[in-house]
């Protein structure tokens, strides 16, 4: 099965096949044309609890496997990302709206992470059975096991698609582990092509399910089952919330991505375009939707006139269009829903006295399609919705700043804490404010840059654990202590023989 969004029919892929969903499919709608360009499977709860069972029964053959095994298949896996890349890239910017320049690299990214995963479930092997120090190895012999955590639960974003999936299914199917994926029901098609994928670079039936579908329904099945053993969550702090409640009550592992509220810091020492540049890229990189957009921006009252002035030029000029086009720097935002939901903040900033530098509106060359212009706020205060909330769009809002400890106060006074940047030439104040910065990801000098060995996450509000890295491998292990008794001596505390102690 390819995917074709035209013909896209009503499945899931369970036990190794794709399978007709229960529910009334939902309309997949291409948001630069606002058409309907296929369906997408619709799964309920039995369609869930079913993919559940089946990860289950997966589970004790998958994790018995040598890691070097599992690592054949993800390269495998990693090949067939790469064999399809244009097709995936094409569907993805027609699903979800990102240029399709963003969106090939998102595939590049998705290969490199089943590669990087499947290098770490190799070396997984020469891990097991380590030795720990023990302060009495005449009598004691202590080693390490890791042993995948079980069935994992994975419910994924509709900003980086088919990338948020894979940075959670890769490490968890290399640590032996088997999954049920809920998808985003406004962004699934590529993900449902992992299934196909999947079949052809050998992963057993059960290892791997997909089972797109409505938040209510099917993703909070995953939540609520007995049957998942740890649940990873990217998408909104709300339901986040509901996520962890859920693992609360089971006493169940669970990781938490969620939303962002990131602060860019300039220094009067920068370049003036190089700070323009990545001040662009911070906000309006994804079409402004990604949570650890740097969507405020605290610049030093010295150079705050030439860099406002130079970024409302290279603002006004940033070539939004289809984006199928190659050069294509922005396209429509992803559904009519996000598209009012980011007007009304824009009303919102204009109604608590911002002053709009530039957009702030629909953009007017597009008769269809939900194209918001880029767009920057100054004289923006501190009470302002549009400085406080996340809005999840191209919307920058601009306060100024006379001093360092100002400027850090201001970064820091956030419910959230996933990314946040500086930019100067002193790298003595640059590494200050590193260390002062209450965020997961701190960029020095750009801003988004991210890479599959080096872990994401965020503080407070913005999530518990982190993907990526060895760290976003190791949440689906459990270390095992293994402690044997060496000495043929008697312990002696309850008999006769002197005790060990």
């Amino acid at each position: 099965m390819s995917i074709n969004p035209t013909a896209f029919q009503n499945v899931m892929f369970v036990n190794g096949k794709y399978v007709p969903a229960s529910l009334e499919p939902l309309p997949v709608i291409n948001p630069a044309t606002e058409e309907k360009i296929g369906t997408l499977g619709n799964c309920s709860a039995a369609d869930v609890n079913g993919a559940i069972a089946a990860a289950r029964a997966a589970f004790p053959a998958w994790s018995a496997k040598p890691g070097a095994e599992r690592a054949e298949i993800l390269r495998k896996f990693s090949a067939g990302i790469i064999k399809r890349k244009a097709t995936l890239a094409k569907y993805e910017t027609m699903d979800m709206g990102k240029p399709i320049a963003e969106a090939e690299w998102d595939m590049d990214d998705v290969a490199e992470a089943y590669k990087y995963y499947a290098d770490l479930a190799e070396e997984l092997d020469t891990r097991q059975d380590s030795a720990v120090d023990c302060p009495m190895p005449e009598s004691f012999n202590v080693r390490m096991r890791y042993e995948s955590v079980g069935v994992i639960g994975i419910i994924t974003p509709w900003n980086y698609p088919l990338l948020m999936a894979s940075w959670k299914v890769a490490p968890a199917l290399a640590a032996g582990c088997t999954v049920v994926l809920k998808p985003s029901e406004h962004a699934s098609l590529t993900c449902m092509e992992l299934g196909e994928i999947a079949m052809e670079a050998g992963v057993p039936p059960g290892v791997l399910n997909i089972t797109p579908g409505l938040g209510p329904e099917a993703g909070n099945t995953l939540c609520v089952s007995e049957e998942i053993d740890a649940m990873a969550f990217t998408g909104s702090t709300a339901t986040g919330s509901h996520v962890m409640t859920c693992a609360a009550k089971q006493i169940k592992n669970v990781s938490l991505e969620l939303g962002g509220k990131g602060a860019l810091i300039v220094f009067d020492d920068v370049e003036v375009d190089k700070a323009v540049e990545w001040i662009m890229f911070g906000v309006f990189w994804t079409n402004g939707q990604i949570c650890s957009s740097t969507s405020r921006l605290l610049i030093h009252e010295k150079i705050a006139d030439k860099v406002m002035k130079r970024l409302k030029e290279c603002t006004e000029q940033i070539f939004q269009t289809d984006p199928l086009d190659a050069n294509a720097r922005m396209g429509p935002v992803v559904n009519k829903l996000q598209f009012d939901k980011i007007l009304g903040y824009i009303q919102k900033g204009k109604d608590a006295g911002a002053t709009v530098l530039t957009g702030g509106k629909r953009n007017p060359k597009f008769s269809k399609g939900y194209f918001i212009e880029p767009t920057v706020f100054v004289d923006v205060k501190e009470d302002n919705p549009i400085w406080k909330e996340e809005i999840f769009g191209p919307v920058l809002a601009v306060r100024t700043f006379s001093t360092e400890e100002q400027a850090i106060r201001e970064a820091n006074d956030s419910p959230y804490g996933l990314g946040a940047a500086v930019m100067s030439s002193d790298p003595s104040r640059c590494d200050r404010v590193v260390k002062a910065l209450r965020f997961g990801i701190v960029w020095v000098n750009c801003s988004q840059p991210c890479f599959v060995t080096a872990p994401w996450g965020g503080l407070k509000r913005s999530g518990i654990g982190r993907d990526l890295g060895r760290y976003g491998f190791d949440r689906f292990l459990e270390p095992k202590q293994v402690t044997s008794y060496i000495t043929q001596d008697a312990w002696g505390w309850f008999l006769d023989a002197p005790c060990k102690l």
